[in-house]
C-alpha cells in the first residue's frame, strides 16, 4: 500500500523522525505533528490513518482526540503510549480508537497495526 498518508502526532523529535524515514522507505507519505493542537491544524492534509502519542504539552492526546471524534469520527487512530497510562488509555478506549501500540515499539508491528487499520476503514475494490 503505497502513498498511505500517515499522520504521526508525537512531542519526541527521535520518534517522529523515525517513523517518518521508516514510512518513506514504505512509500508512505509521513506528515509530523508536535502536539494535538497542531495535528488538528494537518487535518486539511487529509491523513489515512493518525498515530497519537497520549502524553504531549500544549495539546495531549485524550484532548486531541475528542476534538478529533467530533470533526473526524471515522478517522482511523492508533494511541501510542508508555506503561503506566492506563487512565489515558481507557479514556482514549472510549472515544473510540483502532489500535494502541506501546512504547518502546517495534516499528514493523506498528507498520502493521496501520495498514491493519487502514484496510479495514477502507472497502475493497473489485
Amino acid at each position: 500500500m503505497s502513498d498511505l498518508k500517515v499522520l504521526i502526532v508525537d512531542d519526541q523529535w527521535g520518534i517522529r523522525r523515525l517513523l517518518s524515514e521508516y514510512f518513506k522507505y514504505e512509500g508512505w507519505q509521513p506528515v509530523e505533528a508536535t502536539n494535538g493542537r497542531e495535528a488538528l491544524d494537518k487535518l486539511p492534509e487529509n491523513p489515512d490513518v493518525i498515530l497519537l502519542d497520549m502524553k504531549m504539552p500544549v495539546m495531549d492526546g485524550i484532548d486531541c482526540l475528542t476534538k478529533l471524534r467530533q470533526t473526524h469520527p471515522k478517522l482511523p487512530v492508533i494511541v501510542m503510549t508508555a506503561y503506566g497510562e492506563l487512565e489515558m488509555m481507557k479514556q482514549a478506549e472510549q472515544l473510540g480508537i483502532d489500535g494502541k501500540v506501546m512504547k518502546p515499539f517495534d516499528v514493523l508491528a506498528l507498520r502493521d497495526a496501520v495498514l491493519r487499520v487502514h484496510d479495514q476503514r477502507v472497502p475493497a475494490v473489485g
